[in-house]
């Protein structure tokens, strides 16, 4: 355990999860989360950002020092923020830092967010970008966290039911997969969590959903086929109250033959591999990513 966890779980409980529980204007939370971002995080030095677009959606490009957009496999990134908050720019510095652990060009959608563009914009909007990108020269990654890694799940299945070029796998840290939160542990660790409030959770997800059904496997993908589908890395830490999210579709990845890597870690907050040049902890499972993404073989065809 190391100390820059020992401040940052109470800073965390006591400042952001705060905040998340007082919370009512989208707009101002995602000005705070701009502003943080910016002031904590920072990639590795000569780290390159570059705007753009695809799929008729804007994108930053994050692209460690010597990394070229042409270099072997594309690493598409979604990112989290309840569907309501985030952007390319708060997961940059993050996707920065596993551009140079892998030395592949990263790419972050600014999709569409609730509640002016509610569901199922923001699986639209994914799947859009992915289809511009599915036959990138040397394959895709897809990855993402949080809502953000649902969002990737979600598209994955998309691509299964629809036809199309698989990722060659998909990395999801701490996700959202499953909008109704029939997940034990989120009330088993409502009060353990540090970072997200169990007593949001619903709203969020109504804000979300716009009327439409919390078990559609585009907004769940807890309840999707994934049959066929590719390799799947997942982690989360075990005081989160999205953990039996990340269980449960370790379980059900696995049921329908799904080569699934799963990390469940004692005591770490919510997505901490976002706290990347904080806490040492981060570092260790970007590395683990990295790692399994090299071992990635080349891109199947879908059903």
């Amino acid at each position: 355990m190391s100390l820059a966890r020992r401040i940052l779980n109470p800073y965390l409980r006591w400042t952001e999860r705060r905040y998340m529980e007082r919370a009512e204007d989208p707009a101002a939370l995602r000005r705070n989360f701009e502003f943080k971002a910016k002031l904590f995080f920072r990639a590795p030095f000569g780290t390159r950002y570059k705007r753009g677009a695809l799929g008729g959606l804007p994108v930053q490009w994050a692209m460690a020092r010597n990394v070229r957009r042409e270099a072997g496999p594309l690493l598409l990134h979604l990112h989290g923020g309840g569907y309501v908050f985030g952007s390319s720019t708060t997961h940059r510095a993050m996707l920065g830092r596993l551009s140079a652990l892998t030395g592949l060009p990263a790419c972050l959608p600014d999709y569409r967010l609730a509640p002016e563009h509610p569901f199922p914009a923001a699986v639209e909007d994914a799947l859009a970008v992915y289809r511009a990108v599915e036959d990138w020269p040397g394959g895709v990654v897809l990855g993402g966290d949080s809502a953000g890694g649902g969002l990737a799940l979600a598209v994955v299945a998309e691509v299964i039911r629809t036809g199309g070029t698989l990722p060659l796998g998909v990395f999801a840290m701490s996700p959202l997969t499953d909008l109704s939160f029939s997940g034990e542990s989120v009330r088993r660790n409502a009060e353990a969590d540090v970072m997200l409030p169990a007593n949001r959770a619903e709203e969020t997800a109504e804000t979300y959903l716009n009327g439409a059904d919390a078990r559609d496997p585009l907004a769940s993908p807890l309840f999707a086929d994934f049959t066929g589908g590719p390799p799947v890395w997942l982690c989360a830490g075990d005081t989160e109250i999205l953990l039996d999210d990340t269980r449960r579709m370790a379980g059900r990845l696995e049921a329908q033959g799904v080569e699934v890597d799963l990390r469940i870690e004692h005591d770490l907050p919510h997505v901490w591999p976002y706290f990347q040049g904080l806490m040492p902890e981060a570092m260790v499972t970007l590395r683990e990513i990295a790692g399994w993404i090299s071992s990635l073989s080349r891109p199947r065809g879908g059903s």
